[in-house]
């Protein structure tokens, strides 16, 4: 009864999320898609510093190896973006721009993808927020299911925090992917597999629990890491831009919608955490 809870509990939050970020990213906010890149910046970072880094330092773990766990991450993200950047940068003989010139506004001159007409440092930074929001879903199914084998009450208010917060998150994390896939459909179902990890996360978290318990904190950080990665290295860049006054208010303002949707959601997750 318990496990079977603990599915229906984890899907209903990881993939019902995404499904309902969708109909707000591309349904009934889809004319506002030119600031997406905004919120999502905003929403990844606040994801990272207001949610994941303040619940994994409220753990035992010695601060000094969390914060070696972020800087080792981001290292590796970094190393990442440039191995890709060489790749592309080789295999299409650095030509300035695609045939139909779309790349020719972007910060990294010769190395484009000449098939898509897409920067490759987003195609990274959109397999990077898979890879975090994997573990972020994995992380969350392993916190319901241990608020379901404490208390299935709890565990439904677990649920249903975890569902709450990761609306705006999964609205970020869409216009990312967005960004390096074919279509809508296609980002949708990317990030739906991701969030299915939280069903996973669940199983795995009932049966081991008390094992896992002790390794979430670092499962947070890196996740954390490599938002904090894609909002600063990939999204913040393509902001950077010079832009009417009126063009950069908006900027502002979706960049603090996402900063401030994640930041209340997260206050009350945590609420509902302390109930």
């Amino acid at each position: 009864m318990t496990l079977t809870a603990i599915i229906l509990a984890t899907l209903a939050a990881g993939i019902g999320s995404v499904w309902l970020a969708a109909l707000l990213g591309f349904g009934l906010l889809s004319r506002y898609t030119p600031h997406m890149l905004s919120l999502a910046a905003g929403a990844l970072l606040a994801t990272s510093f207001m949610l994941l880094l303040p619940e994994a330092f409220e753990s035992d773990v010695e601060p000094q190896m969390l914060f070696g766990t972020v800087l080792a991450c981001l290292l590796f993200f970094f190393l990442l973006d440039k191995a890709e950047l060489w790749h592309h940068g080789h295999e299409h003989h650095h030509g300035p721009a695609d045939h139909h010139g779309h790349m020719d506004h972007h910060a990294h001159g010769d190395h484009h993808d000449h098939h898509h007409g897409r920067d490759p440092a987003l195609n990274s930074g959109g397999w990077a927020v898979l890879a975090g929001d994997s573990l972020h879903c994995f992380a969350d199914g392993v916190l319901i299911a241990s608020a379901f084998v404490a208390d299935m009450g709890l565990g439904i208010l677990a649920a249903l925090a975890v569902l709450l917060h990761e609306v705006p998150h999964h609205m970020g994390d869409l216009a990312v992917v967005r960004a390096t896939s074919d279509n809508r459909r296609a980002a949708v179902v990317k990030v739906s597999l991701a969030g299915a990890v939280t069903a996973f996360g669940g199983v795995v978290g009932y049966f081991l629990v008390d094992q896992l318990h002790h390794h979430l904190p670092y499962f947070l950080v890196v996740a954390a890491s490599s938002f904090m990665y894609v909002a600063l290295a990939d999204l913040i860049p393509q902001l950077q831009k010079k832009l009417s006054l009126r063009q950069t208010g908006a900027q502002l303002f979706w960049l603090a919608f996402g900063l401030s949707m994640v930041t209340v959601a997260a206050q009350i997750a945590h609420s509902g955490h302390a109930h």
